[in-house]
This record gives structure tokens, sequence and C-alpha cells, in this order.
């Protein structure tokens, strides 16, 4: 049931106001001649606006129109309302020929603008049939359009190719969106600064920022400043973040070599964290935390332009008062609510988050090497998750965990026992090291892997020797090492 003027459609509410313009020239029709002087004094008032309600005037000659349309009418508000056009949805200026020659340049060439279309199509219909006219250039500019023949932006050499994805991309609707419970989505991305910050070298660098915001309500659980992007500074924020507000359902990322990381995805795991990634150059897919950057460099790091000799500690120090101070007590215009008053309110599917010990252990990844136990790479036993400088610590351990940008540690003695690789933690978290008598350091153990890689080149060179050199095999060049 229609409760009021409100609930009409747009076409109903153009003919009542039509019907009520000439209602009184259909119940007392004039007299013959002055059926013009009744028109011009209607011209002359003003009217409101079916829509916008402001005021509006009318022509005579509009208004003769519809006093003739609806004079004989068995219903005249229906004959007062917009007519749908006949040829809606349909573009007469395009013929047949023309629609199919477009539909084929397009799967031939979908990176092609609009004006090349239009130029080669002109070219192909005087060839087929000189005497079919070629519609003009704002039509098929509006036919493309209307058929959602978009163009498509050639992918860049070195790109990953996944299937489906330039589809999903072009010829899909784009549409915002949001989920229903806090916690439900977080999204994580990394921003490099725009202003460089004094290190404790000395040097001046480029910091970068990770971030953590809730889906929802908006909320930013953690924001800290780092001077590179790996894993283990990836890690070192992610943790503090579900430390301060729990474990989500779901984390959403780009696909950066962090993000990707087999230490960072085996954790998301071993937490029960859904990791969506997005797709190749969709920055859109990812937009809210896109939009953070934006406040980052216009709010942030504004206000401190008159800092000549910035620190990093310095920058983190800042961001920390304005995520506390300004940015969970700003209202946000999509919400209508601050972020902090959005995050209480919630409804909340966040878990409770373990401990740091739990947080250390999730992120590694497990190998087995032939011969040997099973061992897990990742964060020493002692390190702190909550350090606000882990860098200097990754240079303690040996190369093979350094590489994976990890450190190894662990001082216990009544642990220890003999192990071709020290360092690396077994399955029940021991740390294994060759065992030190009288409290001394540890001796180097050699690489036997690259033992073994020379005593197979020697043999194979001593083969080759053998059997090679009659028949002109040139001398392999020795492995460094």
């Amino acid at each position: 049931m229609v409760g009021s003027n409100d609930d009409l459609r747009r076409r109903d509410r153009w003919a009542r106001l039509r019907f009520a313009i000439i209602g009184p020239l259909l119940a007392a029709p004039p007299a013959p001649g002055d059926l013009q002087t009744a028109l011009s004094a209607l011209a002359d008032r003003t009217w409101r606006h079916p829509l916008t309600g402001l005021d509006v005037r009318f022509g005579a000659s509009t208004i003769e129109r519809w006093f003739y349309a609806a004079r004989h009418a068995a219903d005249p508000v229906t004959v007062l309302r917009n007519q749908v056009r006949r040829d809606i949805g349909g573009f007469l200026s395009v013929g047949p020929q023309a629609q199919e020659a477009l539909r084929l340049q397009y799967a031939e060439h979908p990176g092609w603008t609009a004006q090349l279309h239009h130029d080669n199509l002109r070219v192909r219909l005087a060839a087929v049939d000189p005497g079919v006219p070629c519609p003009s250039y704002s039509s098929v500019r509006r036919y493309l359009k209307a058929q959602g023949l978009t163009r498509k932006r050639p992918a860049r050499r070195g790109d990953p190719v996944i299937p489906g994805a330039g589809a999903t991309l072009v010829e899909r609707e784009i549409r915002s969106y949001e989920v229903e419970y806090v916690l439900q989505l977080m999204h994580l991305d990394f921003h490099h600064g725009s202003r460089k910050v004094l290190s404790r070298e000395g040097e001046w660098v480029k910091p970068l920022l990770v971030a953590f915001v809730d889906d929802r309500s908006r909320y930013l659980a953690h924001a800290q400043w780092y001077t590179s992007e790996g894993t283990a500074q990836l890690v070192h924020g992610f943790s503090q973040a579900l430390s301060k507000v729990g474990l989500p359902r779901s984390l959403m990322s780009d696909r950066g070599s962090a993000m990707m990381s087999g230490e960072f995805t085996a954790g998301l795991a071993a937490l029960g964290i859904l990791h969506v990634p997005t797709l190749p150059r969709s920055p859109h897919v990812n937009g809210k935390q896109e939009n953070l950057w934006s406040r980052v460099e216009g709010r942030l790091l504004a206000m401190l332009e008159g800092e000549e000799r910035l620190t990093l500690d310095q920058l983190n120090l800042a961001t920390c008062a304005w995520v506390t101070q300004e940015y969970h007590r700003t209202v946000h215009r999509e919400i209508g609510a601050t972020p902090l008053q959005r995050y209480l309110e919630g409804p909340s599917v966040a878990r409770a988050c373990p401990g740091s010990d739990a947080l250390r252990a999730a992120f590694r990844i497990e190998a087995q090497a032939a011969g040997a136990p099973l061992r897990r790479h990742g964060k020493p036993r002692g390190a702190s998750l909550r350090d606000p400088h882990p860098l200097p610590a990754l240079q303690r351990g040996p190369p093979a965990l350094c590489a994976l940008g990890f450190a190894a540690g662990g001082s216990d003695r009544s642990a220890a026992w003999d192990h071709p690789l020290p360092g690396i933690p077994d399955r029940q978290g021991r740390q294994c090291r060759a065992a030190a008598p009288h409290g001394r350091a540890p001796k180097p153990r050699p690489d036997t892997g690259r033992l073994r890689r020379r005593a197979a080149f020697e043999a194979d060179d001593r083969r080759l020797r053998r059997h090679g050199a009659a028949a002109g095999v040139p001398a392999r060049i020795p492995p460094k090492g």
C-alpha cells in the first residue's frame, strides 16, 4: 500500500503533476478562442518539481500538448506518464552489420580505443558494402560502453598469468563491499613513506609502514614503520596486532613476497586464519587499506614537516599517538561513526590470541632432510616478538637461518647434543647445537653438504678425464668453496 507521495514511482509523480496543471481545463473547458489565454495563465504560474521540490515553470506549448493528449483519453493520468521509448536498449544508428563488425574487432583487439575501432570500422564496412553507412564516433563509443566492451589494457611482461583474472576485472561490475562482523576480515599492506628518516647508522633511509585494518570498523589494529619489507618485519608487526585485538577469521593482502612466504602462510594456517590474496593489478580490492595511506601522507607526515632530523623511533611514536588520539576518534564518513565506536559495538567473531611462545612457534616452516629429524625453521626461542628493532638479531644465527630471515639462539647446555646443523630446533622445540665441553663456545662444524658436492665434482672430473679427453670434452670449472 502506498503511504505517501515519496513512495510513488517517477512516472507516477510526473503524471500527477501534469494532471494537476491541466485538470481545471478538463473540468471546465474554456470557451472557443479563450484556450491560449488560459494556457498563458498556467504557463506564468510556478509549480513544484515532483522530484527535487524546487520551483519550476512550463511553457504554454508544453501544457497545450498535455491538454490535447488527455482531453479524450479514458484514463488521463496514464496518458500523462513518461512513455518508455520503443527503441530502448537498441541502437538505430548502429546497424546490424556495424554491430557484428565491432564485436569481431573487439574480440581480436580488446586493447583498442573507441576512436581506433571507429576508424577501422569505416574501412571494413566500405570494403564489404560501400552502401552501408558508418555510424559516428559518438554512436560507436556509446554502443561499446552499453555492451560492456570496455578497453582492456595489455598485461605487462613478467606479470603472473592467472586464468580468468582479466575477465573478472574487466567484464564484471566492481562494487564496494563490507563484512558483517568485526574481525571477520582484516586487511594488510605495506606502504612506502614519502619522507626519509635518519637511521642509527647516520644514513637517510625511506621507511615502510605495515598496517592491519579491520574491514567492518576500519579499526587500526597495529601500525609500525620499518626500514625494509621482509617476512621478519611482517611477522613482528602481525604478532603485535594479534596480541592487541585477537585472531581474525580471514586476512586479505596482495601477493608480495613477504605475504606469500612459506613462514607467513604456514603461520596463518597454524592459527586458523584464512588467507585471501588479491588478484594482480587489483589495488581496488584492498581499497580500505589503500585509503588509509592517503590519510597517513596527508595528516601524519604533514604534521612532521617541521622535524628536520626525524628518526625511526620518533616516527613510530608519533604514529602511535596519531592512531590512538586522532584516527580512532574521528568520525568515518562511510560508516557514520568513529572506528573505535564501531569496533566496540561489534558484533565480533574474534578469537582469543595465544601467547608469545605459541605465536613464535606458529610462523615457522617444517623441513626434513634425508637421515635427519624433522626441523622447523623460524625465530629463536629467546627472541621477543615485541622487540621494536629485531634486525640486529638476525645476524647472530647460522647462515642457513639468516637466509630465511630468522636468527637461532638458545643457551641451555642441558638440552644440547651433537647435530650436523647446529642452531636448528627439532620437533620438540629443543635447540640442536654442537656440544661445548667446559662451557667453551662450540667450534664451527664443516658444511657437510658442500663437502659432498665437492667430492661428487671431483669424481665426475676424474671420470671425464679418463673417457672424455679423447672426444674433446672441455674441462669443467670447479665450484666455489
